[in-house]
This record gives C-alpha cells, sequence and structure tokens, in this order.
C-alpha cells in the first residue's frame, strides 16, 4: 500500500472517532466553546510536540501565507462551530456518516478549482457517497427545520473541502507546524467568540478531555492528512478520509446507545459502495515532469530524487533541502501528488 494512503487512513480513523466523543462532551459545554477547546487542544499539544522534536520539514515559502490563513479561516473557524451546532440537533451516527460529504466538497473544488484530473471511476464514488449524504440529510417531514443540523453539517463539510485545498498549497511545509499554526488560530478565534457571545467555560475536566479529543482527533488527524496531501493530491486524500464517518457511526451506537436505522444503513452501504471504487483506482501512463525547484523532505528512493549532494552523502536517509527536478518523461502508477500535477485530456491521459 502507498504510504500516502495509509496516513489518510489514519487520519480518517481518529477524525471519525472524535465525533462521537465530541457528542458526548456537548451535554457539558455550549457547541461554540467546545469547537474552541478542540482547536487549542490540538494546537497546544502539536506545539509542545514542535518544541520537543527535531525539525523535519521546510518552513513557509513565500506567499503561502495568505492560503494558510483561509485554510484556517475556513476550516478551524467557521467549520466547527457548524458541525457542533450539527451534533447538538442531530444523533451521532448519522452526523458521522453525513461528514462524507466533506471528501466530495474537497473533490469538487480540487478538479474544477483547481484543476486536478480525475476519472469515471473516481466520479462514480463520489455520485455514490453523495447519495448516501442526500440519504441522511433529508429530514422526513419536508421542512427546512427537520433538515437544519444536516445542513449544518454539510456546511461544515464544504468549509473543510476549501480548507483541504488550500492546505495542499502548503502541503511541502512541515505539517506539526502547519497544523500548530491553524490549531493555536483556530482555538483561541473560537473561545474568544465564544465568549464575548455569554459561553461558560467548562469545569477543567471537561476542558481537558476536550482538549484531548481536539489533539488526536484534529491535531494528530491533521498532521497525517497533510502528508496524505503530499502524496495523493487533494480530491484522493479526501476521498480515502471518507473512512472517518463509519469509524464514528460504528463507535456511536455502543458509546451512545444510538440505533441502527433503515436510514443510515442505506446510507453507509452507498458511501461504502464509494470508497471501494476509490480504493480500487489504478491511474498510470506515460507522462513528463517539467523541471521544478522546491524544498521538502525527501529520500533518494525513487525516481524523482537522484540529484547529487555537495558533502557526497547518498541520499538514502529523509532529508529536506532545496533542490530542482530536471524533466524527466516515464510511466508509473501515480497520483496527482506534489511530483504529478501535470495536465490531463478529457480521456484522462496526460495531455502534451
Amino acid at each position: 500500500m502507498n504510504p500516502a494512503i495509509a496516513t489518510a487512513l489514519g487520519a480518517a480513523a481518529l477524525f471519525g472517532a472524535s465525533t462521537p466523543l465530541a457528542k458526548l462532551l456537548l451535554g457539558d459545554v455550549g457547541p461554540w466553546m467546545l469547537a474552541g477547546l478542540l482547536y487549542l487542544g490540538s494546537g497546544g499539544g502539536l506545539s509542545v510536540v514542535a518544541l520537543l522534536r527535531r525539525h523535519d520539514g521546510s518552513g513557509l515559502a513565500k506567499g503561502d501565507g495568505p492560503w494558510l490563513a483561509g485554510a484556517i479561516l475556513s476550516g478551524g473557524v467557521i467549520g466547527p462551530v457548524l458541525l457542533m451546532w450539527g451534533l447538538s440537533g442531530s444523533n451521532a451516527a448519522s452526523a458521522s456518516l453525513l461528514l462524507n460529504a466533506e471528501g466530495v466538497f474537497t473533490a469538487l473544488l480540487a478538479w474544477f478549482a483547481f484543476h486536478e484530473n480525475f476519472d469515471r471511476r473516481i466520479a462514480l464514488g463520489m455520485a455514490a457517497i453523495i447519495g448516501g449524504a442526500v440519504v441522511l440529510s433529508w429530514g422526513g417531514s419536508g421542512s427546512l427545520a427537520a433538515s437544519r443540523p444536516a445542513l449544518a453539517v454539510l456546511g461544515a463539510c464544504l468549509c473543510w473541502g476549501i480548507d483541504n485545498n488550500l492546505t495542499r498549497r502548503v502541503s511541502l511545509s512541515d505539517p506539526v507546524r502547519i497544523a500548530a499554526l491553524k490549531g493555536l488560530a483556530a482555538g483561541i478565534t473560537n473561545l474568544v467568540l465564544a465568549s464575548l457571545a455569554g459561553a461558560a467555560l467548562p469545569t477543567p475536566g471537561v476542558a481537558v478531555a476536550a482538549a484531548a479529543v481536539g489533539f488526536f482527533g484534529y491535531g494528530v488527524s491533521l498532521v497525517l492528512f497533510v502528508l496524505a496531501l503530499r502524496g495523493l493530491g487533494t480530491a484522493r486524500a479526501g476521498a480515502y478520509f471518507s473512512a472517518a464517518p463509519f469509524v464514528g457511526a460504528a463507535l456511536a451506537v455502543p458509546l451512545l446507545g444510538e440505533p441502527v436505522s433503515a436510514r443510515l444503513a442505506i446510507a453507509g452501504g452507498l458511501m461504502a459502495l464509494g470508497l471501494w471504487l476509490h480504493l480500487t483506482e489504478r491511474h498510470e501512463h506515460p507522462h513528463q515532469h517539467e523541471p521544478v525547484e522546491h524544498d521538502h523532505p525527501h529520500a533518494h528512493d525513487d525516481p524523482h530524487h537522484h540529484h547529487p549532494h555537495a558533502d557526497g552523502a547518498d541520499g538514502s536517509a529523509a532529508h529536506s533541502h532545496t533542490h530542482r527536478h530536471s524533466a524527466l518523461p516515464h510511466s508509473h502508477p501515480h497520483y496527482p501528488d506534489a511530483h504529478h500535477r501535470h495536465p490531463h485530456n478529457s480521456s484522462g491521459e496526460h495531455a502534451h
């Protein structure tokens, strides 16, 4: 398995588990305050990790600031609040499966706004996930009020889809530093706004529990997801991340005693089909790598990193420095990662 797929699935498992756990905490703290605590736990915990560990990765490149700021606003400030509001009015299992829509929004923006390639199989998988989201978001009575919690969760998914596409633009930078900055900025902003709106701080025990959920479910998960963005591209990383709602729904049943309804089962089946289509994709064709110069952690264990070092090192160990890729034509299975962002024609082949 491609290591980037494993990191995407690891990110999905951690974030998926955070949804029913956050639902448990909503009885003791308001949605807005909880969103702030989750992200503050993420940013604070990762900041400690960043201080204790050896730096591995490059800093933000010139021009990356606006992309990261946009990602923080959409995915760190607005998205979590919408999710907490949605969770407060729905059961955690349905909300967890509805979070599959994040992958759909991520992919649609990647394809049509950022011109990432896709093929029929990926599009069919997304259609199946959309079908599952529609099943879960329909309130049953036909009224807007009945669907408001689901619409709030869908709004959070749209915010995270924007966040994912903006974060890809800075994904070659150190993922721990990226996630720490996003967590701190989003956490402080949400806590201040929640306090101004009259929200009360929870007990210390609840605050610590929320911070712990945020560290693993939002912080460590985001670090893994940034690595997946680097290796898979935005749409496919989002597709693998679609495993998150299945983890959340599975945990919600024993943790919260929620029923397994027919609607939940149908939606889960559709979403499982979409995830399977994504997991079994294989994309290979002759393609041309254009010359590019950038900085990111790498080792000389693939055809893209065979440059010499002034000190004579063989480059077998992971290291980071500014390096230049020469033009390289070849064919192998690949994803639209940091080294495969070439355009494709309507049939999915490389456009020369």
